[in-house]
């Protein structure tokens, strides 16, 4: 059976996350496999590099699936964009792949964006899509915080306490903070990127490092916080509206670059 990649772009606000749920729950993963059986006679199953949370969006999540027929990639891509309407799902690729390309355990990397937002007067367009906070943050001193997360630690402190991963060591490879304009405020963003991350992990850092700029914490908590490995240490875990899966890497990126 042929093997495709799907590099998918979704709104997580409305579904239960990317996995597929009990009956009567959305889910990301539900709706294409719904799409894919108006193809093709199901059920599918499809498997994703990374199972986001309730609430998080991607821009570039990937997924492999095997069907029957051999499709044209582009002609796959065009008809289940047609079948995922009115959904907010879209296919922005598809690839033909080896029958060992798997969407997860082929991954060498992943790519997380959070958006976060300091202004008094409510967002508007973007309600949904990032994290509000009213007084403008100190990005200096968030990037000293981050600084003591990258690289190769114990990350037990930020991650969920019913995180399913063997082992809590992982390797951040790097978070990145800028800020931008926004109107009526600034706007702060955090890309991190690593091979795989714990659950909840880019949420616990985001929320911890924005009471480092909020003034509440110093720069230094952070490392006492990963040193603790303890998961009361860490800050408050910050909502998942802002969070995006942004990328996956493989050595071979079936989409090209």
């Amino acid at each position: 059976m042929p093997r495709f990649a799907l590099k998918i772009d979704y709104d997580g606000g409305p579904f239960q996350g990317w996995q597929r749920q009990a009956a009567g729950q959305p889910s990301v993963q539900a709706v294409v496999e719904e799409a894919l059986s108006r193809l093709e006679p199901g059920p599918h199953t499809i498997a994703a590099a990374g199972r986001t949370d309730a609430g998080v969006h991607a821009t570039g999540q990937v997924a492999t699936v095997d069907l029957r027929r051999d499709w044209a990639p582009f002609r796959l891509g065009e008809a289940l964009n047609f079948h995922l309407k009115p959904q907010p799902v879209a296919i922005l690729a598809v690839a033909r792949v080896p029958d060992d390309f798997h969407a997860r355990f082929s991954a060498v990397e992943r790519r997380y964006l959070f958006r976060l937002v300091a202004r008094r007067a409510p967002v508007t367009h973007d309600r949904g899509r990032v994290w509000q906070v009213l007084n403008p943050l100190d990005v200096v001193a968030m990037r000293a915080g981050a600084v003591h997360l990258v690289g190769h630690h114990d990350f037990t402190t930020f991650r969920s306490s019913i995180c399913q991963a063997k082992s809590p060591v992982k390797t951040l490879d790097a978070i990145e903070i800028t800020e931008q304009p926004y109107p009526g405020g600034v706007e702060y963003r955090f890309q991190l990127r690593a091979r795989s991350f714990l659950h909840n992990q880019v949420r616990s850092i985001v929320g911890t490092l924005e009471r480092v700029g909020a003034g509440g914490w110093a720069p230094d908590d952070v490392r006492a916080a990963l040193q603790a490995r303890d998961r009361a240490a860490c800050g408050p875990v910050c909502p998942p509206q802002g969070l995006y899966l942004t990328g996956v890497g493989y050595r071979d990126d079936p989409f090209g670059r």
